[in-house]
């Protein structure tokens, strides 16, 4: 028998709907990070982008507990939606548009992790970051929407194209366009970064 962390997205949906409330549970610590970082990401405020990601979760609960959910095999992306969805409905209350780059001190960055984990690494790892989300905040909203998706969320371009309503050819293209756009600002403020 298949340990929680082993089953599937799907098979932790099936036995949360069964009525094992530790599947939830397990989707949310699986994805966890990567819902709330796109959620901050445009909202660029910890404690609203914490209310949207509860209410985020409230609702793909009353969801799954409805029995409407028919995304099989495709969790994250619909989460990631139903979140987008409720930033597009807070921005929209607020009448003002949403930005996606955090420049007040938000360590974007803080999902990766570096080997190298002296004093001097640390600062020069964090002026980097800082000097990169200020460039990122520079990009158009399409192409930092589309870097965002598949950098920090590790999304498909398939994944991508869906929940912006594109074309996969042109989620292919912002991103193009973000990457040689990130390059030139780079080199404009001769920043050294190690992108992979």
């Amino acid at each position: 028998m298949k340990t929680l962390k082993e089953k599937s997205d799907l098979e932790l949906i099936q036995a949360y709907i069964a009525g094992d409330e530790t599947g939830i549970e397990r989707l949310l610590n699986r994805y966890k990070s990567k819902i709330y970082t796109s959620i901050y990401l445009q909202v660029k405020d910890q404690y609203l982008a914490e209310d949207i990601f509860q209410e985020t979760f409230i609702k793909v609960i009353k969801t799954l507990k409805s029995g409407r959910y028919n995304e099989e095999g495709k969790f994250l992306p619909w989460v990631v939606r139903i979140a987008q969805n409720m930033v597009i409905d807070h921005f929209r209350k607020e009448k003002r548009s949403p930005t996606v780059v955090s420049s007040d001190g938000y360590d974007i960055f803080g999902v990766l992790e570096f080997a190298d984990d002296n004093a001097e690494s640390k600062l020069m790892t964090n002026q980097r970051d800082v000097d990169l989300q200020k460039i990122i905040q520079k990009l158009p909203d399409d192409q930092k929407e589309v870097l965002i998706m598949r950098h920090f969320c590790d999304m498909s371009f398939k994944e991508i194209a869906e929940i912006t309503d594109v074309s996969i050819n042109t989620a292919l293209g912002r991103m193009r366009y973000a990457l040689n756009n990130l390059r030139k600002m780079i080199e404009e403020h001769n920043m050294i970064l190690n992108m992979g």
